[in-house]
């Protein structure tokens, strides 16, 4: 098989990957804000099970015979990581300050950020079909945030700009920093949060509820981490937020089934355009990927 095969399988293993985990990252409004404990407990049960699912994950994929070798994270894993404990701990505060739609638009607008980081850090070229996907999402985020959606809470839509920040040098790190473990520093990124939030609050201290809840958002983020930082090693950091961006409508969809949250009828419509673009996006680079290994 030729190595343009191989980029094309690359490509729509990595198109299924972040999408995969968008889907479940969707869950995390829904939990954060059914979940009574405080913003810290929520970190650190979650930076417990995520830090040993995704350490076990490692472990497992790691190639017999290299000792410690892979398992060594050095100075770019460890920044790469907490870099991902300021992203998260803001996600989860921004949940707990104001609507999952809000936090979720704001979310949009990662690939903007994304693509600007990547062409500063890496030179890297943005595509046309990508800047008239983002283009498409920008006037769905407009269409929702200007029915007064993101004045909600000031506070919160400000934390939600500092976890989309994060998550977009994030996203651009891994690819910069392509010989580090990224999901190693995953890992490294979870047990941060557990340690530090073992010292700001008492995480044993919940309802039997919410230790449930508490588990299962950790499991969901280590499976969402895990789908994540593959896709994102297999395509442009600006694709995978873009991608990412359907976690728009299924957010708020999932607020609006299970929190009963509704946002105004113009968040709807914004987010069917941002959705329509991001399936838009993603058939046409699957159709071309296709094309290649036909």
């Amino acid at each position: 098989m030729s190595d343009h095969d191989t980029s094309a399988q690359d490509q729509i293993l990595g198109i299924a990957l972040v999408l995969a985990s968008t889907v479940v990252f969707s869950l995390s409004g829904v939990l954060t804000k059914a979940i009574v404990s405080d913003t810290w407990t929520i970190a650190c049960w979650r930076g417990l099970f995520g830090a040993v699912l995704i350490a076990a994950y490692v472990v497992w994929q790691r190639p017999k015979g290299h000792g410690s070798t892979s398992l060594r994270l050095g100075w770019r894993g460890w920044l790469l990581a907490s870099v991902g404990s300021l992203a998260s701990l803001a996600f989860i505060a921004a949940f707990k300050m104001t609507y999952v739609a809000n936090v979720a638009i704001i979310y949009a607008t990662v690939p903007f950020a994304a693509a600007f980081l990547e062409w500063a850090l890496m030179r890297q070229k943005v595509r046309h079909p990508t800047m008239v996907a983002a283009a498409i999402c920008v006037a769905g985020v407009v269409v929702m945030v200007g029915t007064g959606v993101g004045s909600v809470n000031l506070l919160g839509d400000f934390v939600a700009v500092l976890m989309m920040l994060g998550n977009a040098l994030y996203m651009v790190l891994i690819r910069v920093f392509s010989k580090t473990p990224v999901v190693l520093a995953g890992a490294a990124s979870a047990l941060q949060l557990f340690v530090i939030g073992w010292i700001f609050t008492d995480p044993l201290d919940v309802s039997l509820h919410d230790g449930l809840l508490l588990i299962l958002f950790g499991v969901c983020f280590a499976i969402a981490v895990i789908l994540w930082t593959e896709g994102t090693k297999l395509i442009t950091a600006a694709e995978s937020g873009l991608l990412g961006s359907a976690e728009v409508p299924l957010a708020i969809l999932m607020a609006w089934i299970f929190l009963a949250e509704i946002p105004p009828l113009a968040s709807f419509i914004g987010g069917v355009m941002v959705l329509g673009a991001i399936l838009w996006h993603a058939n046409r680079d699957y159709r071309q990927a296709k094309s290649v290994l036909q």
